[in-house]
């Protein structure tokens, strides 16, 4: 990483703070951080950048210099007290273009008292964790006074969004230059600058350094090892994390799953008297390892911090809108929206649209069965090698056109659940997931339900499964990492060539690198991510006694997208600003979900067979009866196993209730 100076002296700072307390006086360490913050300096003598504010081309000077004055002003006159400068001077601008790139930064002391602000939790000298404190700092793992990496650079750059989002309006009307861009007493400064076009982007820069060791240890050499999750973790931050980590845990979870499958596959594949033992053992293994996943998400997540973090209060969404008014919880002025008006918005608007959707997409549906009748009835007429392999061109064309429908949806979701105008970006995630899930879901796996018990066409059904199944890992490996990767190098060139041109006496390096940087695609989170990983669980769990090598090519994809999501994030997208996570929220929910309805699937499946079916030539009732209740005692198993299996390791349990005990007599002591 580069560290650039800053022309600007450097004013002596306060080190009265070097002394410590009690790592839960939380009272005293208040008080010592005002003062500390006070006093601190908004300028140094060099500083590394950590994030890039582009604005937008022609913005005028006054709203520049207003930017910048709210930007290093100090916390106490409502500033973000951090370091700020234009990437190119006065005479570099003369000669190059993006003369709108600002540099962002902040000093150690800043960025300790940031820490502190965010409630990061860090690792104590007797091997608790605890929320950092800027009184208590030589009480931590690895602080030192001259050691500049006790926090990641994810969270540094953390904290300095946070310090950015945080930077509110004060007494102004609009923003300086633009009154059309209205303000009002505590509205994000950020956000409006965004949504009025005047900032373009803020992205954390890269540390190329830290990225290559990253690389080397990641994905660079094929080889099949545990990825580095904490380096993972110390470069992008938890939430990315965590999804690395769930996608190897998941991909090592469906080895039992294809090892057994294999042997199945060298049966007949009408015999499904057999496959009873195997849908079981599905059964369970989904149950079991969406609960161990759980126990392994709480120690990473504890030994990172994340677990114990003290969740705040959340504030309104970047996106949220109404008329300004007094919350009347918190007391601030912010905009107040009627839920009932959003009511309106979800069941007149948005409920009829998703309604609308599924019906295209049965209808689409119905197209395709029409096209594999169509090719099956020229394949009986013709009987020739071409039309064999014809056989499969519907199921290609319907598993693209599956693709297709999943992304446009996922457009039409994001505007909707925008104009619903929710509050908080939790209830936005939610509503966005919900709608996109019920989608996909149908869209992904109506066809193979309506072969499988409407048409109760078994060959058909296999046939279809594994193209749906194939077709769609191709389509992601392409379109989320190669493609994208392949017009980023080719970016690469031309930035190279340019610099290099370049006769103005600057710090090449730098400006490559940003220049470079803001130009890649910006990485919109996991939701993507996990519903790739949604659907595969989809395919594997539902109908496993059908196709059991559905679990063998679900490892193999997951082996190469381990690799190809990791090249997506280090050469492909913008670096991320970390967000701290505890767990993958609300997708295991969805997982646990499926593995439900895995267990309807599977058991009404196997009641079918007609082996199942011999031994009923009488009574299909005793044959519904039997299946009902086989389903319910493994559903009856899953639940039980659920509540057996701790959601949190005993010693994990252990250190939270210690926690809580000690905050109590903290608080205990306060009274007193």
């Amino acid at each position: 990483m580069l560290t650039q100076s800053c022309p600007i002296p450097c004013d002596p700072l306060d080190h009265s703070l070097r002394g410590c307390s009690r790592p839960w006086d939380f009272t005293a360490s208040l008080s010592k951080m005002k003062v500390t913050l006070s006093a601190l300096d908004i300028h140094e003598s060099s500083f590394t950048p950590l994030v890039i504010i582009e604005l937008a081309q022609d913005v005028k000077e006054e709203t520049k210099e207003w930017l910048k004055n709210r930007i290093i002003t100090k916390k106490k006159d409502g500033g973000a007290q951090l370091l700020f400068r234009p990437l190119l001077n006065k005479y570099e601008k003369e000669t190059l273009e993006n003369q709108n790139l600002y540099l962002v930064g902040a000093s150690k002391i800043r960025l300790l008292l940031g820490a502190e602000a965010v409630g990061l939790v860090k690792e104590c000298n007797d091997n608790t964790m605890r929320a950092f404190t800027y009184g208590t700092r030589h009480n931590f793992k690895d602080f030192d006074d001259d050691n500049d990496d006790f926090l990641s650079m994810a969270e540094r750059q953390f904290i300095i969004k946070h310090e950015l989002e945080n930077l509110r309006a004060r007494d102004e009307k609009m923003i300086p230059g633009y009154p059309q861009a209205k303000l009002y007493p505590g509205k994000s400064l950020l956000r409006r600058l965004l949504t009025s076009g005047i900032v373009a982007q803020v992205f954390p820069l890269h540390d190329n350094e830290a990225l290559k060791k990253l690389e080397d240890a990641w994905y660079t050499r094929f080889t099949l090892k545990f990825q580095p999750i904490d380096r993972i973790r110390g470069y992008f931050g938890e939430t990315i994390a965590l999804y690395f980590g769930f996608l190897e845990y998941f991909t090592f979870a469906l080895i039992p799953m294809a090892i057994i499958g294999l042997p199945y596959y060298l049966f007949a594949w009408e015999d499904y008297d057999k496959y009873v033992i195997f849908a079981s053992f599905n059964l369970i293994w989904s149950t079991v390892i969406l609960e161990v996943w759980k126990r392994g998400c709480a120690s990473m997540t504890y030994r990172w911090g994340t677990l114990v973090m003290k969740r705040k209060f959340e504030e309104p969404r970047p996106g949220y809108h109404g008329v300004l008014g007094i919350n009347a919880v918190t007391g601030r002025e912010e905009p107040l929206y009627p839920s009932y008006k959003r009511q309106l918005r979800i069941y007149l608007v948005s409920l009829p649209f998703v309604c609308l959707c599924l019906y295209f997409s049965l209808f689409v549906m119905m197209i395709y069965f029409d096209m594999e009748a169509w090719a099956l009835g020229l394949h009986e007429d013709s009987g020739s090698e071409w039309t064999s392999i014809l056989l499969y061109v519907p199921s290609i064309i319907y598993a693209i056109v599956i693709e297709v429908m999943n992304r446009l949806y996922r457009y039409a979701a994001e505007f909707l659940t925008s104009w619903e105008n929710h509050r908080l970006e939790s209830a936005y995630q939610n509503h966005l997931i919900l709608k996109v899930l019920v989608f996909n879901f149908l869209n992904c796996f109506a066809s193979l339900f309506y072969i499988a018990f409407v048409l109760r066409d078994m060959k058909l059904l296999r046939q279809s499964l594994a193209t749906l199944l194939i077709t769609s890992q191709i389509l992601n490996q392409i379109v989320e990492s190669l493609l994208p990767y392949w017009l980023q190098k080719k970016h690469h060139v031309r930035v190279k060539k340019k610099v290099e041109a370049l006769k103005a006496d600057i710090d090449a390096t730098l400006y490559e690198q940003v220049v470079l940087e803001k130009e890649m695609g910006t990485y919109l989170g996991t939701f993507d991510d996990y519903l790739e990983l949604f659907l595969q669980f989809g395919y594997v769990s539902l109908f496993s006694c059908v196709y059991p090598l559905a679990a063998a090519f679900a490892v193999l994809n997951n082996l190469t997208e381990v690799n190809s999501d990791a090249l997506k994030m280090c050469r492909v997208f913008k670096r991320p600003f970390s967000e701290p996570s505890a767990s993958i929220g609300v997708w295991q929910l969805a997982f646990e979900t499926m593995s439900v309805i895995s267990v309807v699937t599977n058991c009404a499946l196997i009641g079918m067979s007609p082996q199942v079916n011999a031994l009923f030539p009488e009574s299909k009732t005793d044959l519904i009866l039997i299946v009902v209740a086989v389903e319910h005692t493994l559903l009856a198993l899953k639940f039980i196993l659920a509540f057996a299996i701790p959601d949190k390791p005993r010693h994990i349990q252990m250190k939270l209730a210690r926690l809580e005990f000690e905050s109590l007599e903290a608080l205990k002591q306060q009274k007193d």
